[in-house]
Parts: C-alpha cells; sequence; structure tokens
C-alpha cells in the first residue's frame, strides 16, 4: 500500500508542477501582451485558460481519489491537503491572467496614458514571487517560502501608490477615465496574483513543517503546527 501511495504522491507532485508551468506561462504572456502592446498573445492567453481549468480538475479528482484509496496521515496527508490547495491557488491565478490579457487587448488599441506610476517594478516583482513561489514548490522549500510570502506588502504599497496616482489622473483629465480604469483593473489583477501566490507560499509551508503561518503570523508561538497530521 504504501508503495502504491508513494507512486500516486510522485505523479501529483508532476502534476503540480505541470500547472504551475501552464499558469506561469500565461500570467507572463499576460503581462508581455500589456507591456509591449501585443494583442496576438493576449488571444494565447484566452486560449490556454481552458487547458488550466481542465488540468485543475483533473488534479482535484486525483487528490481525492487518493484520501478516499490511500487513507494517509501526517505528511503525506499534508501534502495532499496542500496540493489540493495550491491547485486551487493557481487555477485562479490563471484567471486573473486571463483578466490582465483582456484589459491588455483594449489598452493596445488605444494611446497610452501619461501618468507617474511605477508599473515596471509591480510587474517584476509580482513575477518574481510568482517564479519563487513555484521554486518552493519544487524543492518544498519552506524558507524560500517564508521569503516570497514577506514580499507581498511591497506589492500591496504599489497598488496602493498607482490607484492614488491614477484616480488623480482621471480627476485631472476626463478623457483619460476608460484607459484609467482599464490599468486600474489590471493593477488590481497584478496584486491579487501575489496574494495567491503569498497563499500558496504559506501552504508550502504547511506541507513541509505542518504550521499555519496565515495573517501574517510568522512566528511560532503564534502559529498553528500539525504535527503528524493532526490539528493541536
Amino acid at each position: 500500500m504504501k508503495k502504491h501511495l508513494q507512486h500516486d504522491l510522485d505523479d501529483l507532485k508532476k502534476d503540480i508542477l505541470t500547472m504551475g508551468s501552464l499558469v506561469e506561462e500565461s500570467i507572463n504572456k499576460a503581462i508581455a501582451s500589456l507591456v509591449h502592446r501585443r494583442p496576438e498573445l493576449a488571444s494565447e492567453v484566452s486560449a490556454g485558460d481552458e487547458a488550466i481549468d481542465r488540468k485543475e480538475l483533473a488534479i482535484e479528482d486525483k487528490c481525492l481519489k487518493m484520501l478516499a484509496l490511500h487513507q494517509p496521515v501526517a505528511g503525506d496527508l499534508r501534502f495532499i491537503i496542500g496540493c489540493i490547495k495550491v491547485n486551487n491557488d493557481l487555477e485562479r491565478m490563471g484567471d486573473h491572467a486571463q483578466a490582465i490579457a483582456e484589459r491588455a487587448t483594449y489598452l493596445a488599441t488605444h494611446a497610452p496614458i501619461e501618468a507617474q506610476i511605477d508599473f515596471q517594478r509591480m510587474v517584476v516583482k509580482v513575477q518574481s514571487m510568482v517564479k519563487r513561489g513555484l521554486d518552493a514548490l519544487v524543492n518544498l522549500d519552506a524558507e524560500l517560502a517564508r521569503a516570497v510570502s514577506r514580499e507581498d506588502d511591497e506589492v500591496d504599497a504599489y497598488h496602493k501608490q498607482m490607484f492614488a496616482e491614477l484616480q488623480d489622473l482621471m480627476r485631472r483629465d476626463a478623457d483619460t477615465v476608460e484607459r484609467a480604469v482599464h490599468t486600474l483593473s489590471v493593477v488590481r489583477h497584478l496584486e491579487r496574483i501575489a496574494d495567491l501566490a503569498t497563499n500558496i507560499a504559506e501552504d508550502i509551508v504547511f506541507m513541509v513543517e505542518g504550521e499555519v503561518i496565515r495573517h501574517h503570523s510568522t512566528e511560532p508561538s503564534r502559529s498553528t503546527r500539525f504535527p503528524n497530521g493532526r490539528a493541536r
């Protein structure tokens, strides 16, 4: 029984990493379609979203079957539960990438707005969080996962700054309102992708250490540990 479980766990890890690669590619294409004003890339993102949805359902089904057939405990149980959560977060990332691609298609056909926003730094930070989060997943690296979760505040600060600047621009120039609204939507979707990367990082810590670090509770004394797969 243990041998069959290990085989299924190895297959599950491969599937979740494949899902991660699909989503990361979708996010990068959506951002490239926006930054480089390439609507054809946005079309590729929309076309690829169906594959992400199918993969998400297949992984969820595999996890539920493993729970029913193998009745895993301790670290194996945490890993499967963590994969269910990561799988869902990855699919939601894909949805946000598609939404960014839709906004990029509109913005590519209109003149760029003139606003003092540090959009590039936010994009780089979000892409880095996604990549490093997936690296932490590949290697089940709790230390790297914790580092990723700490970066979310920086993205929130970028989001707040750009929201204020774009809001001010709309007050000053009514002609920019529609383009600014689309840009605000992009910024919001990027911020949500960073939130989901943080969720995944927290799930990795749970997988590896059995420790819940949600809500920025990173001190061991404030978090909940699950030794041997049981809540305490």
